[in-house]
């Protein structure tokens, strides 16, 4: 068992594509120490190879959430602790409501947030004994806006970002950080045909979700945002005392969450005061613990 506490030991999961092994290769050419999760343990073939004491290759299935302790565990027993926990783990996917299934949809939650949850409650005593530490939810812009054919991912990724939102107030007081991380398209597999998960299509909604299907699957490939960039940027605002509860990442996603969060700003302030009369006459404001 390695016990340096000089480097970081980082848990990330999904770390055999994309973002996720993006931010692997960022840690481990810093030095750091990696616990990649994939499903399966022989895309680490390589990452095992070349960084042999530093990085741990696990197979793991985000949705299985009885197994996110063990994954931890492992960390503990290889490295002696963990610093940072990446959920990254997960996929999207394309179709409107009436297309979607009961166990699409739940498929949505299981990989964005029931999974994510798990790994956050089994690292969340090893954080809190050391005093430090920090999570890292991989969310999207589409955690804070969305559109049609992709109710059933933002499903999953709002219900994260309103999770993480109330785990960051709950757990500042023991020197653990949140990061919510908001990319928008990067050059990942993401948007790939055998990545990519899309509901059979209903004809009634082709004049609403066909342009919408054919973009996103055309973004493969194409796609703006650079990995490796972003694994910087993240690393970046870790080290910050002044790092935001949410980060969105890449161009689109700053416009895009920009144009989003004024227009609902404009709906709030625009109908108030019929809002505010809602209330029962001459009652005093609330007083809240938060």
């Amino acid at each position: 068992m390695t016990t340096n506490t000089d480097t970081k030991v980082w848990i990330i999961t999904g770390a055999s594509s994309g973002l996720g092994l993006a931010l692997a290769q960022a840690a481990l050419d810093a030095g750091e120490r990696v616990v990649g999760t994939a499903r399966r343990a022989g895309r680490f073939d390589a990452l095992a190879a070349a960084y042999p004491d530093r990085f741990v290759g696990v197979e793991h299935d985000v949705r299985d959430t009885e197994g996110a302790a063990a994954v931890v565990q492992r960390a503990v027993g290889e490295f002696g602790r963990v610093d940072v926990l990446v959920n990254n783990a997960g996929v999207g996917q394309v179709g409107a409501a009436e297309e979607v299934s009961d166990a699409a949809l739940r498929d949505m939650l299981d990989q964005h947030l029931f999974g994510p949850a798990a790994f956050v409650r089994a690292v969340l005593p090893h954080l809190r004994g050391q005093g430090s530490g920090a999570i890292v939810q991989m969310s999207s812009q589409g955690g804070r806006m969305s559109f049609p054919a992709v109710g059933s991912y933002s499903a999953g990724k709002f219900a994260l970002e309103g999770w993480s939102e109330a785990l960051a107030g709950e757990v500042a007081p023991f020197g653990v950080r949140v990061l919510i991380v908001e990319p928008s398209r990067f050059r990942t597999g993401f948007n790939a045909a055998d990545v990519l998960k899309t509901a059979a299509a209903d004809a009634s909604y082709e004049g609403v979700t066909r342009a919408v299907r054919a973009n996103m699957a055309e973004a493969d490939g194409i796609q703006e945002g650079d990995p490796v960039r972003a694994a910087a940027v993240i690393r970046d605002v870790l080290q910050r005392d002044d790092a935001p509860l949410r980060l969105p990442l890449g161009a689109e996603a700053v416009r895009n969450l920009t144009r989003v969060y004024r227009r609902a700003l404009d709906d709030v302030e625009a109908w108030a005061p019929l809002s505010e009369s809602a209330d029962f006459p001459g009652v005093p404001a609330a007083v809240r613990a938060f």
